[in-house]
């Protein structure tokens, strides 16, 4: 679509439409890549760790790869979050949920609390009672990071962690056990190979992976897409920008706009979405000048 179009005279609801048929184009389509790099990270996540324990590979090679597969190990479980892969009740629900949890493994981040955190992140974008990512939101970079160190504390500064407090509040306290469960096992790996000789190792392939990991993912979908005062309304409470690393590196975030609006178009396809709705977003108050 022409990004320089006359919309003058167009009412809300015309715009509203045009943007509706426009998401049609993209919505309901297979996410084979995701489908692959959910699966196939994870695969090559444990390959590394077989091949560094077996003195195959180097230990410093294993932590830039391993790095890079914690890194990238969420977008495939987000986009099972949004049943992109299959609806409820889809013959296919059985894959969408498969990728939803064997995917974010590496980040020790179990798929039913990253689901029922994140759908009330949409619900409630930027409301610093009710979304549970509003912890990350801080004017300077370096305000980020520090409340990104905080978010990994029992009780960030000094208090209930956000996720703790939003499962609460939506009533599902059982889910809390199953991050319990994660951390059990994480701790339980990293102190058994400690214990066995192998604390370098463990420190290299997931501890300081995952850490990094974490800084990474919190930036590019938490931060960048809400900073510095996006709103709450349906065209304000994200926006896009230009990333120096580029939108690979970058998790595919500069269009991020796009994702609120219309949750179950799959990722790689969010580009084109955005380049065809900038001038239609715009014209309804939607940030979308960075890109």
């Amino acid at each position: 679509m022409d990004g320089t179009m006359d919309l003058t005279g167009k009412t809300e609801l015309e715009l509203r439409a045009m943007e509706r048929e426009i998401a049609k184009q993209h919505l309901d389509k297979f996410p084979y890549l995701s489908l692959a790099w959910g699966l196939g990270n994870l695969a090559c996540w444990i390959a590394v760790w077989v091949l560094c324990l077996n003195g195959v590979m180097p230990l410093w090679l294993g932590f830039i790869i391993a790095t890079v597969n914690v890194a990238a190990s969420y977008l495939p479980s987000h986009e099972a979050q949004h049943s992109i892969f299959a609806m409820p009740g889809k013959p296919k629900r059985w894959l969408n949920e498969l990728v939803g949890w064997v995917s974010p493994i590496p980040l020790v981040m179990p798929y039913s609390v990253l689901r029922a955190t994140h759908m009330e992140h949409h619900k409630h974008a930027n409301n610093p009672e009710l979304d549970p990512d509003y912890s990350e939101h801080y004017d300077t970079i370096a305000g980020f990071f520090w409340s990104s160190v905080q978010w990994r504390q029992p009780k960030p500064r000094g208090g209930e962690h956000p996720y703790v407090r939003c499962l609460k509040r939506i009533g599902r306290e059982d889910l809390i056990l199953h991050s319990v469960a994660y951390q059990l096992v994480y701790m339980g790996v990293l102190c058994g190979m400690a214990l066995n000789g192998l604390a370098i190792e463990a420190a290299l392939l997931w501890w300081l992976p995952r850490t990094v990991a974490v800084f990474y993912v919190q930036f590019y979908l938490s931060w960048a897409p809400h900073y510095p005062d996006c709103g709450t309304d349906r065209y304000n409470d994200t926006q896009s920008f230009k990333s120096r690393f580029g939108n690979i590196w970058s998790s595919g975030m500069q269009y991020h706009v796009i994702h609120h609006l219309y949750p179950r178009i799959p990722l790689v396809r969010t580009p084109e979405a955005y380049r065809q709705m900038k001038p239609i977003l715009k014209a309804q108050g939607a940030r979308v000048d960075a890109i």
